[in-house]
């Protein structure tokens, strides 16, 4: 039941009540004409005594028996409260009923003087209970409160036994003394705090327990008035009055139940549920992880009559994202892609998060490779690739790699690892879907192994550099050079940049191999100068990992001194993908150009750098991407973004140099666009040390 079909209930119950209440007052003396013998009232009394004894003694036990490994303030102080009262209504019965305890005298009075003080602590102690806030006490505090409410319910029955016939006027009395009426009175308006409390408090914490309570002391309230406009003699309305009671402490019990019991166990189930989501599903995209899926696809193998197909879906270059964008951005992405793949989806279709940048679509059961490999594809097509991070637009894309169950493995295990390995290949082949077979195996293989030689190769110097001229496209003249790793393998011979690079960024190793290939490069550069040479500028390239390190310029700066190399003949390349996040680019740009090196935007045009963003960046040169060259004669749009390139960079004051350079016809355009200088295949490959050295840093000097 929720709270507020029970604060409904709680207001009908009360309005009840309040009728019946008004009902009896009214008819009470046509009722007590009926005839009901006194007996039979002192009977329906004692009996409601009795089980509101019974009912104290019950809330007792349940608030100090129970849970208590997990005692609460509010718990054990209504247990001590409760048998208190509890003593204290024992008394009043066998006063009332002419039974003498501890050898106190019986009487009408002493009865109505027991029952008064009752129900004052009861309202003292709801009010100061339950409207505060609770908090967890330590064990010893228990016996700490059992000992104090024993104390005072012995010193109370020491002084009520000590002192029962020096004030006579306190226990035999017709109707009520003054002190005793004050008793009465002054309880009602503490019945009316605790309720307009606890009524805020059921409204603030939406408490089943605190809502109770707030109709246990709707029910005090009524029973206590009917108490105090009769007097202790047997009547119908005294009657009604301890029956109230008695309804009052039943919803104290229930309240302290909910208490101590039932909202406790809700507690736990609800933390025994989060947990258990939490071990199933991803935290940032409340998709099901990797262990579920493979519960799952267990499952679902076991009663497989066909094919069930299994795609790895990879977000590409999310590591740029990331590390340019921000974490906060790379989770956007995240759960911006784990949404729309799960929107794509159809039937028994589902979607996982794998970890990192990786999810996973069961396609359920198909009827077999070629419909999962059309269905696989058509899913990924339907994702928008559009996404919106700090009020810019950006395009993503995704690989996939697909693999099905059981025609590429006889395990769930095995075919998961199948796709994963084909969406790695389609990655590394600049494809958007792969699909499994058998020779994965061997690339992935190869791959590991690779990576394995790339930590030997820098420790036992199989890397290498080859350098390739940048010409002014003016003068015809050389005017600067970049600076290329190559790696020389041992049994593989030389290994292609485009192979290794990625898997070295993927592992973390690009950042120790690109400062040796800054360091180096700035050795052969102070070489050649200290030969005499004329000094000119050589550029390096630097990955994101690098671009990201927080003391990137204090590096570069020690390089240069432990070289003994001025700064202005470095150029430090980086891509559009790393000035995504402009405040730490600016940032980083800055520190390094205060070390007075040069800087360029490598590979321009094919990223997503802002035009606004691009006139703030502390920037010296643009480099047009070979893509754009290479087409420059056969595509108009090719053409034209070269135009708009070096128009934009001639406005910003900036050098433009284009890459790719491989024929007459290019070079004639560039030079028609004022681009102030190019590198390429016309002017020379990338070529080692020595013959850099001998064809154009000689033919420069002579």
């Amino acid at each position: 039941m929720g709270t507020r079909t029970e604060r409904r209930t709680a207001l009908i119950q009360g309005g009840i009540g309040l009728a019946g209440m008004l009902a009896f007052i009214i008819a009470s003396v046509r009722l007590d004409s009926l005839g009901i013998s006194a007996d039979s009232m002192r009977a329906l009394l004692i009996l409601a005594g009795l089980v509101i004894g019974t009912i104290s003694f019950a809330i007792f036990a349940q608030g100090w028996i129970l849970f208590a490994d997990k005692l609460s303030r509010q718990r054990l102080y209504t247990a001590v409260l409760f048998f208190i009262i509890g003593l204290l209504d024992v008394l009043h019965i066998s006063a009332y009923s002419g039974l003498k305890l501890f050898g106190i005298e019986t009487g009408l009075h002493l009865s109505n003087t027991l029952l008064a003080i009752s129900h004052l602590l009861g309202a003292l102690g709801i009010l100061f209970i339950f409207c505060t806030e609770d908090r967890q006490v330590l064990g010893k505090h228990k016996f700490m409160a059992f000992i104090g409410g024993a104390l005072v319910s012995a010193i109370g029955i020491g002084l009520l036994y000590t002192y029962q016939w020096k004030h006579p006027e306190w226990l035999e009395y017709n109707g009520r003394s003054l002190g005793n009426s004050v008793i009465w009175i002054a309880t009602l308006p503490i019945i009316l705090l605790a309720m307009i409390s606890m009524v805020r408090r059921s409204r603030k914490a939406s408490s089943s327990a605190a809502i109770t309570m707030v109709q246990a002391l709707m029910f005090m309230l009524l029973g206590h008035i009917l108490l105090m406009l009769v007097d202790m003699q047997a009547s119908l309305l005294h009657a009604v009055g301890e029956w109230y009671m008695v309804l009052s402490y039943y919803f104290v019990m229930k309240g302290v139940y909910r208490l101590t019991i039932e909202e406790p166990f809700r507690s736990q189930q609800a933390v025994e549920a989060l947990m258990k989501h939490m071990v199933d599903h991803d935290e940032l995209t409340g998709l099901p992880n990797l262990r579920r899926m493979k519960e799952e696809l267990g499952q679902a193998a076991l009663s497989c009559a066909s094919c069930i197909g299994i795609a790895v879906i990879n977000i590409d270059r999310f590591k740029a994202i990331n590390d340019s964008l921000g974490y906060s951005a790379g989770d956007k992405v995240l759960t911006e892609v784990g949404e729309r793949l799960s929107e794509v989806c159809r039937g028994a279709e589902k979607v996982y998060r794998m970890g990192e940048d990786e999810f996973a679509l069961i396609l359920g059961e198909v009827g077999d490779a070629k419909a999962a490999e059309r269905r696989a594809v058509c899913l990924l097509h339907a994702v928008n690739p559009s996404v919106i991070i700090d009020e810019t637009e950006y395009h993503i894309s995704l690989s996939m790699g697909l693999a099905v169950y059981p025609a590429d493995g006889a395990s769930v295990e095995q075919v998961i690892q199948y796709a994963d390995m084909a969406v790695h290949h389609a990655k590394d082949q600049g494809q958007e879907f792969s699909r499994y077979v058998d020779k994965l195996k061997l690339v992935t293989q190869a791959r590991i192994e690779l990576e394995n030689d790339m930590r030997k190769a820098l420790d036992q110097e199989q890397f290498f550099l080859e350098f390739q001229p940048q010409f002014s496209l003016q003068t015809n003249q050389m005017v600067g050079m970049e600076a290329l790793v190559r790696w020389r393998h041992p049994k593989r011979g030389i290994i292609s940049p485009g192979e290794f690079i990625p898997i070295a960024e993927d592992s973390g190793l690009i950042v120790q191999l690109g400062e040796w290939v800054l360091r180096t490069a700035c050795q052969y550069n102070k070489n050649w100068q200290l030969a005499g040479y004329p000094p000119i500028c050589i550029s390096v390239n630097l990955s994101m990992r690098q671009f990201r390190q927080y003391n990137l310029a204090e590096r570069v700066g020690a390089i240069l001194k432990e070289v003994g190399m001025e700064a202005k003949y470095l150029e430090l390349e980086v891509t559009e993908s790393m000035t995504y996040d402009i405040e730490t680019a600016l940032s980083q740009l800055y520190s390094l150009k205060q070390l007075g090196i040069h800087i360029s935007i490598d590979d321009f045009g094919t990223g997503y750098s802002s035009l606004y963003y691009l006139k703030s960046l502390p920037i010296d040169r643009l480099k047009i991407d070979r893509a754009f060259v290479q087409e420059l004669m056969l595509d108009g749009n090719d053409a034209a973004i070269v135009s708009t390139i070096t128009t934009m960079a001639h406005h910003l004051q900036l050098k433009v140099t284009a890459e790719g350079v491989e024929s007459e016809e290019q070079l004639e355009f560039l030079k028609q666009q004022n681009c102030h200088e190019g590198q390429g295949f016309l002017f020379s490959k990338p070529v080692p040390a020595g013959v850099f050295e001998n064809e154009f840093l000689s033919r420069l000097a002579g």
